[in-house]
């Protein structure tokens, strides 16, 4: 599903009062202060749906796929998804219990 996939759906489910535009609109400020938050380390909960946060990565080593020569690689910080008990007991129901968390 894309964007613009999200934003059709959207627009369906509000009704013709909504301009497919200014949905775009909502949905791109929406990702935008998702992204901004995380950028500052603050963490979005969602209810009934999840938690994006960020996580640190710790150092580790690894190789170089090509040479097979060990590299470091550094720590990091990385966003992450957590859904919620709601969302995961959903997604099960729906695609069986094969899914896990």
């Amino acid at each position: 599903m894309t964007k613009a996939d999200i934003v059709e759906r959207v627009v369906k489910a509000i009704g013709p009062e909504v301009a497919q535009d200014d949905c775009g609109l909502v949905i791109d400020a929406f990702l935008a202060a998702v992204r901004d938050a995380l950028a500052r380390g603050e963490s979005i909960q969602l209810r009934r749906f999840g938690t994006f946060e960020v996580r640190r990565r710790r150092a580790r080593p690894g190789r170089n796929p090509r040479t097979g020569e060990p590299v470091a690689i550094p720590a990091r910080d990385v966003p992450v998804f957590r859904p919620s008990k709601h969302f995961r007991r959903r997604v099960e129901r729906e695609h069986g219990s094969s899914v896990t968390a």
